[in-house]
């Protein structure tokens, strides 16, 4: 039987509802066999799915140029972002690349801030992640934070799958780090996904964003747009920047799956070249430094990453 993981997770949804649901396939003419009730993890593919179909029109047509929906709130002492979003790789390609915690630093060195990354051995459970963090400039690991991410597969199946990092502390007194990330298959070969990045904040914490966001973030603008006395504006203050660093984390997953799959990016300097451009289609809110500036930064920077062990803390 030809296997459609929409069909059949909408289906098990469908169940769940205490529908009768009967499904067809027109190409081979064959029913569904009953199923059972939803395990945890068929739940949150069957979430996603909901969502895929609640924001198909959105991401077909916005302003992003590209199958992005944005999501973001601050509640007291929480900061939290979201992207969904079509990627045009496989989901065997992104569940393959993501459960593998090495692959990770491949990633999140594409970013501005991140500096190093360095992940222990595949067998330590959980896996972890060394991450530095700084400026947007270049600058010696001594003088970064580090951040010290746990690495999760928390659900794993043919039509499911979730990861998440976690770190308990981060730069400016913050806390709580979480970068998760689900997925789903669609038809055609492609994968939809959640990406969800968060951090909490004591008042110390507040304050420190506070003077950042008044000195060096001054008039930083993120992509949700707001209201207000009749005039749109784009949100600023701590949703505005974690907005930012939400984009920034999905360009980079974009750029390193599409280097799987292109012979034209078969090097991290390619893919260097590729989250730049793609981040200055959004210049308003991402735009930090010049092309040739960030290149040889990130190109000094993973000759580091590559040539340099760190030990976990």
């Amino acid at each position: 039987m030809e296997k459609l993981p929409h069909n059949r997770i909408e289906k098990k949804f469908f169940l769940v509802l205490g529908a009768t649901v009967v499904l067809t396939f027109i190409s081979i003419g064959n029913v569904f066999p009953q199923v059972p009730a939803l395990t945890s993890t068929d739940s949150g593919a069957v979430v996603l799915l909901k969502k895929h179909a609640l924001l198909k029109s959105e991401l077909t047509k916005n302003t992003y140029h590209r199958p992005v929906v944005f999501e973001s709130q601050e509640n007291a002492g929480k900061v939290s972002s979201a992207v969904y979003a079509i990627l045009d790789s496989p989901f065997t390609t992104v569940s393959t690349t993501f459960r593998n915690s090495y692959l990770w630093c491949e990633v999140l060195i594409l970013h501005l801030n991140t500096k190093y990354c360095h992940a222990s051995s595949e067998t330590a459970s959980p896996a972890r992640l060394a991450v530095n963090v700084g400026k947007k400039t270049p600058q010696e690991l001594a003088d970064t934070f580090l951040l010290e991410f746990s690495h999760r597969v928390t659900a794993e199946t043919p039509e499911y799958f979730s990861i998440e990092l976690h770190a308990n502390n981060g730069p400016l007194n913050t806390t709580d780090y979480r970068l998760q990330l689900r997925a789903i298959p669609l038809l055609e070969g492609k994968t939809f996904i959640h990406l969800h990045y968060s951090y909490g904040y004591g008042f110390a914490g507040q304050l420190a964003m506070q003077t950042y966001l008044s000195t060096l973030g001054r008039g930083k603008v993120g992509f949700t747009k707001i209201t207000s006395n009749e005039q749109s504006d784009y949100v600023g203050g701590m949703r505005g920047a974690i907005e930012r660093n939400t984009m920034r984390y999905y360009l980079a997953i974009e750029a390193y799956l599409a280097s799987l799959q292109r012979t034209d990016m078969q090097t991290p300097e390619a893919r260097f070249q590729y989250w730049f451009d793609a981040t200055q289609e959004y210049a308003l809110q991402l735009h930090e430094i010049d092309r040739s500036s960030y290149l040889d930064m990130k190109k000094s920077e993973y000759k580091r990453q590559k040539s340099t062990s760190l030990n976990l803390r």
